[in-house]
């Protein structure tokens, strides 16, 4: 089926009404989930999540979902789309693409948060009373080195990870399943921010701001 979903620019994301997704296939309607993702709008990330959740589903939803997810790929190969080789296919999350030296992370898509009217996800964060192994892990390590770079770099980019979590495990350590990432759907202009011990990323209406404010030449008082 061709695709004819209509793109949005960010900022204009509250022309999608309930009404409006109603008349889309749930196919389209997590696509542009996934794309309300990538430029922060998390608010019609959420609607979008409710809407295709409160579709039953029948043989020919059934059938929509299956293509979705007929577009997803393995992590490995959505990493090399990026330029990307993994350290450790089976285990690495994240990578150093060697053109740019731009850091590359795979997010887990539903650990996204809404952040100051744009989105952030925790990245890493230290393994206090035992609470998140996975950060000593080799893994785990290797993202805490990532994000090091990415803070004195100041270049970033994630990928949306799609899964469902199990409960106890960070996804990144294990999963109950992973169903693939999106390669179309690029997060660009990521920051990482240090928090203390720990390390998030950040994007959408929150970072432009920012950016914008320290392009801005300073006023004498």
């Amino acid at each position: 089926m061709k695709n004819t979903l209509p793109a949005f620019k960010t900022g204009r994301a509250k022309d999608w009404t309930r009404e409006r997704l109603d008349q889309l296939t749930r196919e389209d309607i997590k696509q542009l989930e996934a794309n309300a993702l990538r430029l922060g709008e998390l608010e019609l990330a959420a609607l979008c999540a409710d809407v295709a959740l409160s579709r039953p589903r029948a043989a020919g939803v059934r059938g929509a979902y299956a293509k979705s997810r007929s577009k997803l790929v393995p992590r490995r190969k959505a990493f090399e789309t990026r330029g990307v080789w993994l350290r450790d296919e089976r285990t690495s999350w994240s990578g150093v693409r060697k053109s740019d030296q731009t850091v590359v992370i795979a997010l887990w898509a539903p650990a996204v948060q809404s952040a100051d009217g744009g989105c952030a996800c925790l990245l890493w964060a230290p393994n206090t009373d035992g609470a998140r192994p996975w950060s000593d892990s080799e893994a785990g390590r290797e993202r805490l080195e990532h994000c090091r770079i990415a803070v004195e770099s100041a270049r970033a980019e994630a990928l949306l990870v799609h899964g469902e979590a199990m409960d106890g495990r960070l996804p990144e350590d294990r999963a109950r399943s992973i169903h693939g990432v999106d390669p179309d759907t690029v997060i660009h202009h990521l920051r990482v921010e240090k928090r203390g011990a720990e390390f998030w990323a950040v994007w959408g209406r929150r970072t432009r701001a920012s950016a914008a404010a320290t392009a801005a030449p300073a006023t004498a008082p």
